[in-house]
């Protein structure tokens, strides 16, 4: 008789967010096949759980994926983990939960943590209907696409971003769907667990360097209409540019090109009303 294939979610941060029978499982099956085996040795080592673990991911999961099927049609029980969360959103595994459906392998969910379903539950945004888009594309004409998808839909909206990339972003969605309001959440249950909440023009202003993957949660029931988006004053651009190069470190130069994509105005227009809010000051 054929073994069952476990799909064990497991804590995003904070070690104490596991289930009695997450825990139960990951002791009892043969063995677990971890995104990275060194993050899961941490859980495992808390929990006083021995069981073998070997890596697979996006790199081996195709290569790997037989040895694991044979082993659980041979009878043996096996955990599926992803590095933190509930596995194959947005971590592999697809294929090979796949194969194992194929192969008419129970497979069994263990439900748990979730990044997306945290950051929604303290966001207060809408949640009766909502999407969740992963990551942005790193190459420009996928994350064009993906931004123009995006502007197009009316419900919450959910996805993650790394760090280096997630300024880049914020300001990308200003252009294009405007100063819609929107939760930035970071180290998520863990000690310094952040929630920046407001508009997106806010949130940029109020996040420094950011550390660790970022889920972002959208309102974009509440996005203004763009066409009808009204410019700031001369002086509101320019104590927005002292925030940009003073507190945030960024040249006058990359300021008022941050500023021109925020408002949506060419550079040389935020230059000439930055200069003439400077010549009123005086």
């Amino acid at each position: 008789m054929p073994g069952t294939l476990y799909v064990v979610a497991t804590p995003i941060g904070n070690l104490e967010d596991i289930t009695a029978r997450a825990l139960r499982v990951l002791g009892e099956v043969a063995l677990i096949a971890a995104e990275d085996t060194r993050r899961t040795a941490h859980l495992l080592a808390r929990y006083a759980i021995q069981t073998p673990t070997t890596s697979l991911h996006e790199h081996n999961e195709t290569k790997k994926t037989p040895a694991l099927i044979d082993r659980l049609s041979r009878g043996e029980n096996v955990a599926l983990v992803s590095d933190a969360g509930t596995p194959l959103i947005s971590d592999p595994g697809r294929h090979l939960i796949r194969a194992a459906v194929d192969a008419g392998i129970r497979v069994e969910p263990i439900p748990g943590p979730s990044a997306v379903m945290t950051a929604l539950a303290a966001a207060g945004a809408a949640t009766d209907t909502f999407v969740f888009r992963g990551f942005p594309p790193t190459r420009a004409k996928d994350r064009k696409n993906w931004f123009t998808k995006l502007s197009n839909d009316s419900e919450t909206t959910v996805f993650f971003e790394a760090p280096h990339r997630i300024r880049e972003t914020l300001e990308q969605l200003l252009q294009v769907i405007g100063d819609c309001p929107i939760v930035l959440c970071r180290e998520l249950t863990k000690i310094h667990e952040t929630l920046v909440r407001g508009p997106i023009s806010t949130v940029l202003s109020a996040i420094g360097e950011v550390k660790g993957e970022v889920t972002v949660v959208i309102e974009l029931g509440l996005k203004p209409n763009i066409s009808a988006r009204v410019r700031p004053s001369q002086a509101a651009l320019l104590e927005e540019l002292v925030h940009i190069t003073e507190i945030d470190g960024l040249t006058r130069r990359a300021g008022i090109n941050i500023l021109a994509k925020r408002h949506a105005m060419r550079p040389n227009e935020v230059y000439e009303a930055i200069e003439a809010a400077k010549k009123l000051a005086e």
